[in-house]
């Protein structure tokens, strides 16, 4: 019995039929599903592995200066941050089908930080440095910026707020 439904679901006109009306959003759903679990698989598997790898690399002050494993500890933690960051993003929009932009500005934020403390620590070059602090700046910026104007948070004109002060004044 199932041979001769398999059959009939292969039958050309049936199955025109359903090519015709399959709707390509919820292909379109599936597919993103399947691919973002994926995503979230590998980065929690990286972040696992990166958390043992700095765990594991305590182990070189026995043989090492102090200060140049804590430097190194603290750059691998802070790259482990930032894979959090892109994990955070990845499942808002596994969740809520969209990406905040404060969850991608935080991100380049805890990349860039990395990237600051990561130069500062080699002694790196002055100007590189400052160029790189002038773009966590922006991002700052940029940060606060999206916070204060998000389309999330529901901002009223000052003058409708005074109105309602006002009239809370009259009933009274």
């Amino acid at each position: 019995m199932p041979t001769l439904e398999a059959a009939r679901l292969f039958d050309g006109g049936v199955f025109r039929r359903r090519i015709f009306h399959l709707d390509l959003l919820d292909v379109w759903s599936v597919a993103m599903k399947g691919v973002l679990s994926l995503v979230i698989l590998t980065l929690l598997a990286a972040l696992t592995g990166g958390a043992l790898k700095t765990f594991w690399d305590i182990r070189l002050l026995v043989d090492h200066s102090a200060e140049v494993v804590l430097r190194q500890i603290i750059v691998n933690t802070l790259i482990l941050l930032a894979i959090v960051e892109v994990f955070k993003t990845t499942v808002t929009y596994f969740r809520e089908g969209r990406v905040k932009v404060t969850f991608i500005v935080d991100t380049i934020l805890v990349v860039m930080l990395t990237e600051v403390i990561s130069q500062w620590f080699k002694g790196g070059d002055w100007q590189a440095l400052t160029a790189l602090c002038g773009i966590v700046l922006v991002l700052g910026i940029v940060r606060v910026m999206a916070v204060r104007w998000s389309p999330a948070v529901r901002t009223e004109p000052h003058d409708s707020v005074h109105d309602d002060l006002r009239n809370q004044g009259r009933c009274r």
